[in-house]
């Protein structure tokens, strides 16, 4: 992913391998819970997985001399990358025992853990599916309310729910980098509302043009390298 600011040399955003491509990689892991009887509302899991992504940022345990802190350093100094596995009843349950927090939506539970080596999931985490994370809204989805900060999808793209909700952490985490202090605090103290939606075509390119953090995809999964994703629309970033 990469954002629409020219980049350092050494950004994580920036579009072509450098030195953070040679560092040790490693990944945001997202769990999405999706039982068969009841699977949450397409909408509500994208807006809860962009709520899990800055909880985790601003929790006491990711920053400072905080037990998740060096694990949230090596990830950030690296390609910033997130990975959305589906669960179920005992595979939830066993994810929900490794060390963790919990978003609850309108409908849908997101479990974010602290970041872990590409190659170094924990068992209960790796024997997890990635694919299956197809979901719908079952109701018709409202504007979102005016002054509410909200993650715009590109219209043009086709992208499973699993890969829209590690594209809205990325566009949520884009914005809180981007914010000050003052502002981070404010929006973590409202408890991080923000809105997921699809921005309509003939608004995008404004929208991609007016100076956003705006997310471009490395193309590891699904869409071309470079595809723009997300725009992260916060009231204090215009």
């Amino acid at each position: 992913m990469s954002d629409n600011r020219t980049p350092a040399a050494d950004s994580p955003f920036r579009p072509d391998p450098g030195a953070r491509d040679e560092a040790p990689q490693f990944v945001l892991p997202l769990v999405v819970r999706i039982e068969r009887a009841a699977p949450p509302a397409r909408t509500d899991a994208l807006e809860t997985a962009a709520r899990a992504v800055l909880v985790m940022l601003a929790d006491e345990r990711s920053v400072g001399e905080g037990e998740w802190a060096r694990a949230m350093r090596d990830w950030q100094d690296a390609r910033i990358r997130k990975v959305v596995r589906r669960a179920r009843g005992a595979e939830w349950r066993r994810a929900e025992a490794l060390p963790g927090i919990t978003v609850t939506g309108k409908s849908a539970e997101v479990r974010v853990f602290p970041p872990v080596p590409l190659d170094g999931w924990p068992k209960d985490l790796a024997r997890l599916q990635v694919s299956g994370t197809d979901l719908d809204d079952p109701d018709p989805v409202p504007p979102a309310e005016p002054g509410v900060p909200t993650l715009w999808l590109n219209p043009a793209l086709d992208m499973s729910a699993g890969k829209a909700m590690a594209q809205a952490g990325h566009g949520a985490q884009l914005a809180w980098w981007e914010l000050s202090d003052e502002d981070r605090a404010a929006w973590q103290a409202a408890g991080f509302p923000l809105a997921v939606r699809t921005a309509a075509p003939a608004a995008w390119p404004a929208l991609t043009a007016g100076g956003l953090p705006t997310v471009r995809d490395a193309g590891f999964t699904e869409i071309a390298p470079g595809s723009c994703t997300v725009v992260a629309d916060h009231p204090a970033l215009r």
